[in-house]
């Protein structure tokens, strides 16, 4: 790794911390977990990070999920950089070539080609804008009553004060009434399934949860249904193909619009530039943000299919009224024109449905851990190891085992990064990753979960 950044001392860590420990408010963690001992970065190139104190780590969560194109890309940067010197924003009410030129890019990769693409400056403001816009989709084509939206309890869609009633997330805290017409229906999940009988059945009666809900509340009070092809926030489970080609059929047969919120598994996440594609399935909106641009600046997208976008073709009632002033940003749209760039030279699609299959394949040596009661995956570079007290009944591991504050520490030792490590062991690699990183991965899960057992007791 090379930086241009000073070599930073001890006393200056130590002012750091102190800085961090009285100013800093971290996003949804307790201040008094890493009050003193926030881990600061400095450096990154391909999968690996290095710390203020020179550790050099890989990092198996991507970022925050969305580091698709890896650390230290120097064309991302320099696109950045022209984009700043030639304008770095425009008048309002107008464009620059880079978000005009990333918007056909955008819709030449999604499978509907004439799509149009509403850019925003992250994922929670994407899932606003696709609600929105399936609400005024819906009143302009004669379901002026429709407000209501189907969404799974457990998925996480944002943070925002309408986006976390959508699911219910515990990573999420609502703090009042939820969005009116917000309605539940049960997950996906593979390990522990609500139903008995054949995954492939079990599957298809869980995507019936929406008809019945729909039902229920009336369809003509129902403007759209929303599911992550593979939840994050519920234990990425991977759904059989039925589940995902089962909702298009309600939504279909219900006149609700179907949106897919890909702001994880967008952009190549599962071995496709949109995971519905695996399933064959044209969600009629997709919410897109994080790989979009690997993280390198803000940025994310409602794309609309031509059917829901040309319904706000006319005059002013058809004007979609939604402004978000950051939304699309210059500068952010060149980063993600670079980032697709990288994408395509390096086949980084191809790439996650390769190693995501090795990684899926290597992974299965853990089962040699008692703990160990799932491994999750073979859908591209996202998976996940969930850790029980007794692999027979998966029973789960209590509250007060703390293995989120044991887990991460351990891994950290072992020169791996990933700060979704408890119950469920995360997994999202740059998309750029090779088999010997993905090998070095294993083999630090492995020697983890073995000091784990030990610290535990359980032999």
């Amino acid at each position: 790794m090379t930086s241009t950044l000073p070599t930073v001392s001890g006393e200056r860590i130590e002012e750091l911390q102190q800085i961090a420990g009285e100013h800093l408010f971290m996003h949804a963690v307790q201040t008094n977990d890493w009050r003193g001992s926030l881990k600061i970065f400095e450096k990154g190139e391909g999968v690996w990070v290095e710390d203020i104190e020179g550790n050099r780590l890989l990092d198996a969560m991507g970022g925050l999920w969305y580091k698709a194109a890896g650390y230290g890309r120097r064309e991302i940067a320099d696109a950045m950089y022209q984009q700043l010197l030639a304008i770095d924003s425009p008048p309002a009410g107008s464009a620059t070539v880079s978000q005009i030129e990333l918007s056909a890019k955008v819709s030449e990769l999604y499978p509907d080609h004439g799509a149009r693409i509403f850019f925003v400056s992250g994922g929670s403001e994407a899932v606003e804008t696709a609600v929105k816009m399936a609400k005024k989709h819906q009143a302009l084509n004669g379901k002026a009553g429709a407000f209501k939206v189907i969404s799974r309890r457990y998925s996480y869609h944002g943070g925002t004060a309408m986006s976390v009633s959508l699911g219910r997330s515990p990573a999420a805290d609502p703090m009042g009434p939820e969005m009116p017409g917000a309605v539940h229906v049960g997950n996906w999940n593979s390990y522990r399934m609500p139903y008995e009988g054949d995954p492939v059945d079990v599957a298809v009666r869980c995507a019936n949860e929406f008809e019945t809900a729909i039902v229920h509340n009336d369809p003509d009070t129902v403007a759209a249904m929303i599911a992550e092809p593979v939840s994050a926030a519920a234990g990425i489970h991977v759904p059989p193909a039925e589940y995902w080609q089962r909702l298009r059929e309600i939504a279909d047969k219900y006149n609700v619009v179907l949106i897919a919120d890909e702001v994880i598994t967008g952009f190549g996440r599962t071995g496709e530039y949109f995971a519905p594609s695996n399933w064959g399935v044209q969600p009629d909106i997709t919410t897109v943000a994080k790989a979009l641009t690997s993280g390198y600046a803000p940025l994310g997208a409602a794309i609309a299919t031509k059917r829901i976008a040309d319904s706000f073709i006319g005059g002013p009632k058809e004007t979609f009224r939604h402004l978000i002033t950051f939304g699309g940003h210059p500068v952010a749209a060149a980063a993600a024109l670079a980032n697709l760039e990288v994408f395509e030279r390096e086949d980084l699609v191809g790439n996650s449905r390769r190693m995501g299959n090795y990684l899926f394949d290597q992974l299965q040596r853990l089962y040699d851990h008692q703990i160990v009661g799932d491994v999750r995956g073979g859908l591209g570079l996202l998976a996940a190891v969930e850790l029980v007290q007794d692999r027979d009944n998966k029973t789960p591991f209590p509250a007060d085992a703390a293995l989120a504050k044991m887990l991460p520490k351990l891994l950290y030792e072992r020169k791996l990064v990933s700060f979704r490590a408890g119950d469920l062991i995360s997994l999202c690699p740059p998309l750029s990753i090779t088999s010997d990183e993905v090998d070095f991965i294993v083999s630090a899960l492995d020697d983890t979960l073995t000091q784990l057992e030990s610290d535990l007791g359980v032999s």
